[in-house]
């Protein structure tokens, strides 16, 4: 390949391409234009896929999409508060911190309809080396004592966990399975309507469709980086990382040598048909990036620097925040 289309993706090996104008002289191949497949609007992929249920909540009818619609449209008061790198073993720095946010929500006049944890939720790896299981399982027990302090959380708040690259499980092998009950059964002695979800995690609000991802992946994609994505129209490495997942129609485009993946379930990982909103956390910069009318969010590191997202699904308005 001699020449490459300009494009501000992040390009690697087992990305999906389109080439163009393919010329054969003997060994050398030379691709006047190479590019990533384009981007399928959502209401055209459903149009053609009909019948077909991607996301796996059940097909619905057309009375009840447009039921759901209009609650949509008064579930204005909805927000959900989503922080990721909740590291419990760091009780000085980060449980305080969330402590001072679960005060300030606890005295809105409308509390959060939904509390999103995203891990890591230790500040080291929990591998091979790792032999503090029973004081994680007592941290988790401590953050049930918090979150039942606050009475009026515990009763109008949905509490979420996702596991992050780095917390206890079989392996690292995507998608991640929910965190081990071992960890957790203190701390739902506290909170029993907590959720312990798989990672990526995809959440149904009324008709939109929300995709949770926590992986660090700004950093693994642009060290697996084959062609620099073009500085043309963004230099911001976030939006060349929505835009490479987004056309791949996929979460972690990788390499499996990178980033394995239990073949059976990559469907997983699909992004077809696009989603309403994609959060990717991770431990780069906190960003927002709305891309062909996806909205896509990387809430950051609250351990690392105290920010965390709060964003109304009815507008899909995100607010960054931080202490």
């Amino acid at each position: 390949m001699r020449s490459i289309d300009d494009q501000k993706v992040i390009c690697h090996e087992d990305c999906k391409h389109i080439e163009g104008n393919k010329h054969s002289f003997m060994t050398n191949l030379q691709v006047s234009t190479c590019g990533f497949p384009p981007l399928e609007d959502r209401d055209e992929s459903l149009a053609s896929l009909s019948g077909l249920d991607f996301f796996g909540g059940g097909i619905l009818t057309r009375e009840e999409t447009l039921r759901l619609a209009e609650l949509e449209k008064k579930a204005v008061n909805d927000m959900f508060v989503i922080l990721s790198d909740v590291w419990l073993d760091n009780e000085e720095k980060t449980m305080g911190k969330l402590a001072t946010v679960l005060d300030g929500y606890e005295n809105v006049e409308v509390v959060p309809s939904l509390f999103i944890f995203m891990g890591n939720f230790c500040s080291r790896p929990c591998n091979l080396s790792f032999h503090s299981f029973s004081s994680l399982r007592l941290q988790f027990g401590k953050l049930g004592e918090m979150i039942a302090s606050h009475p009026r959380l515990k009763e109008h708040s949905k509490f979420l966990f996702i596991p992050g690259p780095d917390d206890a499980g079989p392996s690292k092998v995507l998608p991640r399975c929910a965190l081990p009950n071992y960890l957790t059964e203190e701390f739902k002695k506290n909170v029993p309507n907590a959720i312990f979800s798989s990672n990526p995690c995809r959440i149904k609000f009324y008709t939109q469709e929300i995709v949770l991802f926590r992986q660090d992946l700004l950093y693994r994609m642009r060290r697996s980086c084959l062609v620099p994505p073009s500085s043309e129209e963004t230099s911001d490495p976030f939006e060349h990382l929505v835009a490479t997942i987004t056309h791949q129609s996929h979460l972690c485009p990788l390499p499996l040598s990178v980033q394995p993946v239990i073949w059976n379930y990559d469907h997983c990982l699909h992004l077809y048909p696009n989603p309403h909103t994609i959060v990717l956390g991770d431990r780069s910069e906190q960003k927002a990036f709305k891309y062909t009318g996806i909205m896509c969010f990387n809430p950051g590191s609250f351990s690392n620097d105290s920010t965390f997202v709060v964003y109304r699904p009815c507008t899909q308005e995100v607010e960054l925040s931080a202490l």
